[in-house]
């Protein structure tokens, strides 16, 4: 016969959704405020797609807003693109019962994306390219002021490997970026966001998740053979994803090889120190004993390399 369950166990899932709720709210309000991503007076056009990363992103707006320091509007816009049995119904009545003021933009680009791509072929970044126009446009015609996307930091991350594997750049997603045009501001506030918390966030806030079928049917994107090995390593090594995150944030420009970014040309021997300068007497900077208990045997590696 089971024991009744405690006080303390019982309370257990109320304990960690509110831990959840928590993290996920400081995340978000850390990365808007590091990045200045709203100002008092602004209107912000939230993006939903119907997935789960823009449905908490409007729930943790909506919170933020009702605690924040300063005003600002919130309109939530989807973009039905007239993918074949895309229940349209469904966000509007779950805005309706939120009581959020909403805009519904029609735009054909499903038949656009599927004339132009050849079959198998990966859609996304056509897809992308059209549905960010059509943004841009309802943006001026609503008058908002920041357009928020729901991109999270494994999206960051995940484009940083990408860039790097199959376009030769030291590139990522910023949190804050004006569109080429110079008249668009888009914002990132889930920046700081794990995957996997946001998962969590959906599950235990019920969202009416709409799947994509346009590009959720493509098992070997690129996109998702990165995210598969930066989730193979988090399993290897717990906290990599982390670290390697924490990395876009402590840039050394004169330790990469970009001369637009530092001045090689002038660099010269002052006889002064130099805060940048080869710290080759110095001690690693890397630690022996990594993160969360890594297999000592991976510790016995990174020794015999050295």
């Amino acid at each position: 016969m089971n024991a009744p369950l405690t006080a303390r166990q019982a309370n257990k899932p109320a304990y960690e959704a509110n831990k959840l709720a928590k993290r996920l709210r400081r995340q978000a309000g850390q990365a808007i405020a590091d990045f200045n991503m709203i100002s008092a007076g602004d209107r912000v056009m939230v993006c939903l797609s119907g997935g789960k990363d823009s449905y908490a992103m409007l729930d943790l707006l909506l919170h933020l807003r009702e605690h924040a320091p300063i005003d600002f509007e919130i309109i939530a816009v989807n973009l039905d693109q007239k993918q074949p049995g895309f229940p349209a119904d469904i966000l509007p009545r779950y805005l309706t019962e939120l009581g959020v003021p909403f805009h519904i933009e029609n735009e054909d680009t499903y038949s656009i994306v599927k004339r132009v791509i050849p079959e198998g072929k990966t859609t996304c970044s056509l897809c992308s390219r059209l549905r960010r126009g059509v943004l841009y446009r309802v943006a001026d015609e609503l008058g908002a002021t920041k357009i928020a996307l729901g991109h999270h930091r494994d999206d960051i991350l995940q484009t940083l490997f990408l860039n790097l594997f199959f376009a030769g750049k030291l590139k990522s997603m910023p949190p804050k970026l004006v569109s080429d045009d110079g008249r668009h501001m888009v914002i990132r506030p889930l920046a700081y966001c794990a995957e996997s918390d946001l998962e969590a966030w959906a599950t235990l806030r019920e969202f009416p998740i709409i799947p994509c079928d346009l590009c959720g049917s493509q098992p070997n994107l690129q996109r998702q053979q990165v995210k598969r090995m930066l989730n193979d390593w988090e399993k290897q090594l717990p906290g990599r994803i982390e670290t390697m995150f924490r990395s876009l944030t402590h840039v050394v420009p004169s330790h990469l090889l970009d001369p637009k970014l530092f001045n090689f040309t002038d660099l010269a021997v002052t006889g002064e120190p130099h805060a940048e300068g080869d710290r080759a007497f110095d001690p690693d900077e890397f630690p022996l004993a990594p993160p969360s208990g890594m297999a000592s045997n991976i510790v016995m590696t990174i020794k015999d390399e050295r």
